[in-house]
């Protein structure tokens, strides 16, 4: 690869991790709106509505979609230090929101204490558990990637991407509703309907976007040139 193209590379890179870092900090920002998703009528799990869920989860599988194309085009390093990446922005953009929230604010203010408090007042056990979820699901959404990348030498992309994502998203949603749980956040009894929902609604969306994973798989392969099983090595 020359070195006009590597340049390309890095910036598309770059351009990556901003969409990754801002779908992440976006959905710590708005988790606290729910909302009900009934395409197979009023159902429940256990107690538990099916797809009620947070409209944090919106922009959540981005994160995936973005870590397994990096994976694919980049290789595990780079879609690891994405991941840290967006580790370190969420906690930094949640101590900036928990700071504003101390300060006062002025008579004048279009916002004041109150409305704004309503609106951003994040409870630090809700963010410590979505935060160590994520964790510990793109990390393993990574190692599953490229093992099954090792194992098909390059090929059956469809493969990789779901079995990867739906079992990451599994622990995602497993790790994030026990915490809630453990932290009495949420009552026990809507564990196993808030896990099996939030699961069926990532694995849905896990397949929806499938399609789009090869669609820029094949960009990027045509763009510069990659075989299968190739990867861009930014750091030769």
């Amino acid at each position: 690869m020359n070195a006009l193209d590597k340049k390309v590379a890095f910036k598309i890179y770059l351009y990556l991790g901003a969409l990754f870092i801002t779908s992440l900090v976006v959905s710590n920002l708005i988790f606290q709106k729910f909302f009900y998703w009934q395409p197979f009528g009023d159902v429940t799990i256990f107690g538990a509505p099916l797809f009620e869920v947070s409209v944090g989860i919106l922009p959540y599988p981005i994160t995936f979609l973005i870590t397994d194309l990096i994976s694919e085009i980049y290789g595990k390093k780079k879609a690891n230090q994405i991941v840290v990446a967006g580790i370190f922005a969420s906690f930094f953009s949640m101590g900036i929101v928990l700071i504003a929230n101390y300060v006062p604010a002025i008579d004048a203010s279009p916002i004041n204490d109150a409305i704004f408090n309503s609106v951003f007042s994040l409870s630090p056990l809700a963010v410590l558990a979505s935060m160590l979820a994520y964790l510990f699901a793109q990390f393993v959404d990574i190692q599953i990637y490229h093992f099954w990348k090792k194992v098909t030498k390059g090929k059956h992309l469809w493969l990789r991407n779901n079995f990867s994502t739906f079992f990451s998203q599994f622990i995602d949603t497993f790790t994030v509703v026990g915490l809630l749980c453990l932290f009495k956040v949420l009552p026990w009894d809507l564990f196993f309907g808030l896990v099996v929902s939030g699961f069926i609604f990532k694995i849905i969306i896990a397949f929806v976007d499938t399609p789009f994973l090869y669609f820029f798989v094949y960009i990027f392969r045509k763009r510069f040139n990659l075989a299968i099983d190739q990867e861009i090595d930014l750091e030769a």
